[in-house]
């Protein structure tokens, strides 16, 4: 297991893990970099390059921003959306770039950049070089990053090929901003007492310990740190997560950037508030699809967000969660006192999954399509509802996976290169999709064809035969077939 379920979620900004959050730690990391070398002050100049999807759909992803922030020495973990907002529109104004935010002041912007959307790396569809140079226009330092997906960084010449989101989240416990496990806490890297790299191993450990699948994540996200800062990291995650939908419901109006979506979830929520203020079963489809389009709707404007997977597919779990904390059996029995168990055990088992799906195949929809962001989240919620309604390992498996069989082939194609359509409807969607991939696993106790890892399997391979210009370029699907100005 080389995967914390810190590093599957964290605290971040929106729109997008993969093309604002990412890149804006890859920029900061350059940064630590330049000044453990000494050569941050020497700094006159920086050239910054941006590959493939990052250079295609940057604008509408909030790339360019967020690598002037990185560079600036902010992290997604830490910054805040006032502070985003104010500092970009301070840059775009002609405010000097301050390197490393105590450095030295470079008259460098957005338009300095140089995008090659063309031409990808071979590592990764999401590259960037950045390089800093002295006043004689002698190279100090470069680096190479690529953003593989989650908010996820991997480093050019780094051997730890698996990337971590950031070298500054704090302590699961401790974190205010953050919410994510440091290095020393996290198990990446560590001995684990049921480490699993794929499906089998992980049902393999459950007969063995005789745990269930958050019993076997619990064990290991425990290892260096009690379960009981465990378990107050994940409540974190699930407090953010209900923040962020509660701010998403105080707005009005359209989204930013141009599409002039218009915000659904807050009207949405006066006329549910209305038509069903004790949440009855038959209108919990309405409900879960409201939290998924307010998580998204969030997102898209830019708030504080938790991959879940990714930002793009950051409204699925949460729905999920709505659902598992107001329709399932234990909800109903133990009222609000049981919604931190509920949650507690969710996210276990559904970042279980996600490390299964990180290991295995990969959550950006760069590399692969919609299907690993938006069919991952749904494959991973459907684990969790799962584990909360009572299903054995097998089942919990079987339900992550009827999930995700039915998310491939599923393209990353949004219109103008912006995180809305169709990526907020499709998370409500998918949210829904997850609750009936849950209850059918639960009601067929039978053994099952196609298995956990032979779809995480295919979808991994249907990724690689699609095509790039529906792979999170904008090149094709909806982005070209939409008429947009």
């Amino acid at each position: 297991m080389d995967v914390s379920l810190f590093e599957l979620f964290s605290v971040g900004i929106g729109p997008s893990s993969s093309h604002t959050n990412g890149p804006m730690t890859a920029a900061c990391d350059f940064v630590d970099r330049l000044r453990e070398q000494g050569g941050l002050e020497r700094t006159a100049r920086l050239e910054v390059t941006l590959y493939g999807s990052l250079a295609a759909t940057g604008r509408g992803h909030g790339t360019f921003g967020a690598v002037l922030l990185g560079l600036e020495g902010n992290r997604p973990e830490i910054v805040l959306p006032d502070h985003v907002d104010k500092r970009l529109a301070e840059l775009d104004e002609g405010s000097p770039l301050i390197l490393g935010g105590d450095g030295p002041q470079l008259d460098y912007g957005i338009k300095d950049m140089i995008l090659q959307p063309r031409i990808q790396l071979p590592r990764h569809p999401n590259g960037m070089t950045i390089k800093a140079f002295d006043a004689n226009d002698e190279l100090i330092y470069e680096l190479t990053s690529f953003s593989i997906g989650g908010g996820f960084v991997v480093h050019e010449g780094d051997e730890d090929a698996s990337g971590g989101k950031s070298d500054a989240a704090g302590d699961p416990a401790t974190a205010e901003n953050s919410g994510g496990a440091s290095p020393e806490a996290s198990p990446q890297g560590r001995d684990v007492p049921y480490p699993f790299f794929n499906g089998d191993q992980l049902l393999a450990r459950c007969q063995e310990s005789g745990l269930d699948v958050a019993g076997v994540m619990m064990a290991n996200e425990a290892k260096g740190r009690s379960e009981e800062e465990v378990r107050e990291g994940v409540l974190h995650l699930w407090q953010v997560m209900e923040e962020c939908k509660n701010n998403s419901l105080k707005r009005s109006g359209c989204l930013p950037g141009g599409l002039k979506t218009r915000r659904r979830a807050p009207e949405w929520h006066k006329r549910l508030s209305i038509s069903d203020p004790e949440f009855d079963i038959w209108s919990w489809v309405e409900w879960v699809n409201l939290v998924a389009l307010a998580v998204n709707e969030e997102n898209a404007s830019g708030g504080r967000i938790v991959t879940a997977p990714t930002n793009g597919a950051a409204g699925v779990i949460p729905a999920v969660i709505f659902y598992a904390n107001h329709y399932t059996d234990r909800a109903r029995q133990g009222g609000r006192a049981a919604r931190p168990d509920i949650v507690v055990d969710f996210l276990l088992a559904a970042g279980a999954v996600g490390v299964v799906i990180k290991q295995q195949a990969s959550i950006s929809g760069a590399e692969v399509g919609c299907q690993g962001e938006v069919g991952s989240a749904a494959s991973m919620a459907a684990a969790g509802l799962a584990q909360v309604m009572g299903g054995s390992p097998d089942q919990v498996s079987k339900a992550a996976e009827i999930a995700m069989e039915h998310h491939l082939g599923m393209t990353c194609d949004p219109i103008g290169g912006l995180v809305q359509v169709p990526c907020i409807e499709r998370n409500a969607i998918a949210a829904v999709t997850a609750v009936n991939a849950a209850r059918m696993a639960l009601m067929d106790p039978e053994g099952y064809m196609v298995s956990l890892d032979q779809v995480i399997a295919t979808m991994k391979s249907t990724g690689a035969d699609m095509s790039s210009k529906y792979k999170e370029t904008a090149e094709g699907g909806l982005a070209v077939n939409v008429p947009y100005c």
